[in-house]
């Protein structure tokens, strides 16, 4: 049943035409670039004096938890989210909402482990700690995996809000992308890390409202959401437990749980852009605060943007925009359905626009200060950063913000033809973020991984998942829509369109290859993970194991202590491999260890005296224990 036309109202499923932008929704869109351009001009301003690449990349490290919070959210609740998502629930069904689950189990393990593990460290890239821990080559391998991930996701920053102006302003679709691109480069070029979280902070509100007006208004158009709601239902749109546990199952209860559990521990726990938030908080305390201030945030957008799909469906439930010919790509339904609903509301569709597009913003400023700090830390040469001013490695970091922005603009081209936007991001995140996640996780549980295993580990991660992702991209493996129609759609307003079969079988192959890549996409962040510890474990085994004693105890996480403390104290030893961290744990420990490694191996360099941090962790420590505790409570680290 096509939706009631309102009073004065003509939809795009009755006329055959897309109503566009008025002016009112042009000048918000346009207040909304000013205002991140200001945001970035003003902090330009009141931080000249202050040229240190710490103030530029960390913003000084005393920022509230609040715009900390609001910054890690919105920084990968971009377009794909808020185009991605509805479009999903609209093309299969509610599984999707799943994923909220897997962001309440990733932020708790974050928020134990990963904050103050790197908070300790007190690095300016994550990847010094594989420096630390294993050797440079494989901090130069991460961070090229990581500069190739951000790149890419960068480019999908600016093609998808670029696909949703051109569908509802007829506005050229690459002179948006190099539009929004100039703005993003310029305010984060300008005003550092400030800039972006207090712009973030700005977005973050105009998402807020942008999803509250579609779902309020969709709502109200199909006389409540729980008569979409029920539309939906019976058409097969509402599922919620589909436990099926073949990995071949696009989306079911274990692969968004599992693996979307991979996904948003590998974001927020060894990713450079949220890390960097975390470490602009003046305090771990803090830190873990901005994180949990920012998670019912994550499941806000998740679900207004889930349920924006469901009144959505329920709208366009007989006539399917694609095949009717009004737009032509997925990731264009959610424009269309705005300028449908909201077109009588003059502004408000500029307001979603905005939203789209500020998500995207703030997304791509979060990933060139990522790139600049870790270019500067990681790659390039330590004499162009150590042997020059601060002034001029800050300037050196504004270069490298620019030249990746200009980067992004040129690969917007490149993926705009991956198909949809939501499945095509996780698929790239998943391919090179699982080989990051397994690296960091190898280095900090397992005190036995040595090089050797950190870096044949990764490699065999990483091709795994190139094969099998490159495998499903290059044989087109899609799994079929659900039931799409055409029959409510006014086809005497377009004449020249012929009603389309919108539901063609998909041909299924027999190669028993196909059954590897018809695995669901949203394991494979999880499945690198696990290839990287099981073969770097194995190799680092055979290779000669890392003596677990000869390593700074800050390069290791005592995970079981962490994450089970109740555990009795026989057990929590056990599982500390004889590793002692400071400030934290029972004494006796101490009282008992022999300091038979004088000089000592530290990471395979010689440590002799007071520059041996085993020798240092336990001298003095067995009757004053407590002064340690005291001292990093004090640091912010307790």
């Amino acid at each position: 049943m096509a939706p009631p036309r309102e009073e004065g109202q003509a939809y795009s499923i009755h006329t055959g035409k897309i109503p566009l932008f008025t002016g009112i929704d042009y000048a918000m869109f346009v207040i909304t670039l000013l205002v991140s351009c200001g945001i970035g001009l003003f902090y330009a301003i009141v931080d000249r004096k202050k040229n240190t690449t710490k103030d530029f990349l960390l913003g000084g490290q005393n920022m509230h938890p609040v715009p900390v919070a609001l910054s890690l959210m919105v920084t990968f609740m971009s377009a794909m989210t808020l185009l991605g998502n509805p479009a999903e629930i609209y093309n299969y069904h509610t599984m999707w909402w799943w994923l909220c689950v897997s962001m309440v189990i990733a932020m708790w393990m974050v928020s134990q482990i990963y904050v103050p593990f790197f908070y300790r460290l007190h690095n300016e890239s994550v990847f010094e700690y594989l420096d630390m821990r294993f050797n440079h080559v494989t901090r130069v391998y991460g961070s090229i995996l990581l500069i190739l991930q951000a790149l890419i996701y960068g480019a999908f920053l600016l093609y998808a809000p670029s696909l949703a102006l051109n569908a509802v302003t007829g506005v050229d679709l690459w002179g948006c992308c190099i539009g929004m691109g100039l703005v993003v480069t310029f305010y984060t070029t300008l005003g550092g890390m400030k800039a972006v979280l207090w712009t973030d902070t700005f977005q973050a509100c105009v998402i807020a409202a942008g999803l509250l007006a579609v779902v309020i208004k969709g709502s109200m158009v199909e006389g409540g959401f729980d008569k979409a709601w029920e539309i939906a239902s019976d058409n097969g749109r509402i599922r919620f437990f589909d436990f099926s546990p073949d990995p071949k199952t696009r989306h079911s209860v274990w692969s968004m749980i599992i693996g979307g559990w991979g996904f948003w521990l590998y974001l927020y726990g060894v990713n450079q852009a949220q890390v960097q938030r975390c470490m602009s908080c003046s305090s771990v305390r803090r830190a873990q605060i901005a994180i949990w201030i920012n998670l019912p945030g994550l499941i806000f957008i998740v679900s207004a943007s889930c349920m924006i799909g469901v009144v959505m469906y329920a709208f366009y439930t007989d006539c399917h925009p694609i095949s009717f010919g009004l737009v032509e790509k997925t990731d264009q339904l959610v424009p269309l359905y705005v300028m449908d609903i909201l077109s009588g509301y003059p502004g408000l569709p500029g307001v979603f626009v905005s939203c789209v597009v500020s998500g995207s913003l703030s997304s791509l400023s979060s990933g060139l200060n990522a790139l600049s700090a870790v270019t500067l830390r990681d790659l390039l040469p330590g004499r162009c950063v150590n042997d020059v001013s601060q002034f001029r490695s800050t300037i050196i970091s504004k270069l490298l913000v620019f030249f990746y922005g200009m980067l992004s603009m040129g690969l917007a081209y490149v993926v705009s033809n991956l198909g949809s936007v939501l499945e095509a991001v996780y698929t790239v995140f998943g391919i090179l973020n699982g080989p990051l996640l397994g690296v960091f996780t190898l280095g900090m549980f397992y005190p036995w991984a040595n090089k050797h295993g950190a870096l044949v580990g990764t490699t065999a991660g990483l091709g795994f998942l190139l094969w099998v992702g490159f495998g499903a991209f290059a044989n087109n493996i899609r799994t079929p829509l659900s039931p799409l129609t055409v029959e409510g759609c006014n086809f005497t307003a377009l004449p020249s369109l012929a009603p389309p079969n919108v539901t063609a079988a998909v041909e299924e192959d027999d190669n028993p290859l196909f059954d590897l890549y018809r695995m669901s996409y949203m394991y494979y962040t999880a499945l690198g993970m696990v290839i990287v510890q099981g073969v770097g474990l194995f190799v680092s085994l055979i290779t000669g194991p890392t003596d677990p004693r000869s390593l700074d105890p800050r390069l290791i996480c005592p995970v079981v202590e962490v994450l089970f403390p109740f555990l009795p104290i026989k057990i929590r030893d056990f599982f500390r491999f004889g590793i002692v961290h400071e400030g934290k744990y029972d004494k006796k420990q101490v009282e008992e260890l022999e300091l038979d490694v004088s000089p000592a191996e530290v990471n395979g360099k010689e440590k002799q005296g007071r520059d041996n941090p085993w020798y240092n962790m336990c001298k003095g420590r067995t009757k004053k224990s407590k002064r340690y505790d005291v001292e990093e409570k004090q640091s912010g680290l307790l």
